[in-house]
C-alpha cells in the first residue's frame, strides 16, 4: 500500500515550512526540509551549503539549456537530482511524512498516496514575514523574493516540464497571508 506523503511546495517567504513541520508535528509524522537537504550532502559527497544553493538553480545558461539536451551533458545539478529524487523516493517508501519543496511533488505523483499543496501570499506579506523571520534587510526583500521565486520556478520547470506554482499542478493551494499560518495547518492536517 502507498503510504500518504504531504509535499509542500511555496513562495519564499510565504511561510511553507513553517506549515509543513507544524502539519508534521501535529500528525506525528517525520518532515523532511533541512534533513533532505542533509541526506543529499551526505550520499553526494557535496557540501550541505552547495546542495541547497544547487537545489535552486536549472542546470546550465539559457544557451545550454536551448542547444542540448540535459542529458547529453551530464553536471553537478543532474547528478544531485539522480540522488534528490532516489531519496525522495525512499523517504515516501519509508512511511508517511511531509516533504517541503525539492520538487517531491513531480517526484511522487506515482510513488505515493500524495496531497499536492502550494502555499503562496502576497509580495507585501512575504517581505514583512523574511525581515522579522528571517533578519533579511528592510530596504529591499521584494527583490530577494522575486529572484528566489524566479530561481524555484525555473528548477521545477527545467526538471518536471510543470509551472511551478500553477494551480492545476497541486491539489490544493492556500494562501497563507489571508488565511493565515495557522489556519492553513490546520486546513492540511484535516485533509490528511
Amino acid at each position: 500500500m502507498k503510504n500518504r506523503v504531504i509535499t509542500i511546495s511555496r513562495e519564499f517567504g510565504s511561510g511553507g515550512r513553517t506549515i509543513g513541520k507544524r502539519v508534521a508535528e501535529a500528525l506525528g509524522i517525520p518532515c523532511y526540509d533541512n534533513e533532505l537537504l542533509l541526506k543529499i550532502a551526505q550520499e553526494s559527497g557535496f557540501h550541505e551549503a552547495y546542495v541547497q544553493e544547487a537545489g535552486e538553480y536549472a542546470p546550465g545558461g539559457l544557451l545550454t539549456n536551448l542547444f542540448s539536451h540535459r542529458d547529453s551533458i551530464p553536471n553537478n545539478a543532474d547528478y544531485l537530482w539522480r540522488i534528490q529524487y532516489k531519496i525522495i523516493s525512499e523517504l515516501a517508501e519509508e512511511g508517511p511524512c511531509v516533504i517541503v519543496g525539492r520538487c517531491a511533488d513531480y517526484i511522487l505523483r506515482d510513488k505515493a498516496d500524495c496531497l499536492k499543496v502550494f502555499i503562496h501570499a502576497d509580495l507585501a506579506f512575504r517581505a514583512k514575514r523574511i525581515v522579522q523571520v528571517y533578519g533579511e534587510r528592510a530596504e529591499s526583500p521584494e527583490q530577494r523574493i522575486r529572484e528566489k521565486d524566479k530561481r524555484r520556478a525555473a528548477y521545477h520547470r527545467f526538471y518536471t516540464d510543470m509551472k511551478w506554482g500553477h494551480a492545476q499542478n497541486y491539489d490544493l493551494t492556500l494562501n497563507s497571508g489571508t488565511l493565515g499560518i495557522d489556519r492553513c495547518v490546520e486546513i492540511i492536517k484535516g485533509l490528511y
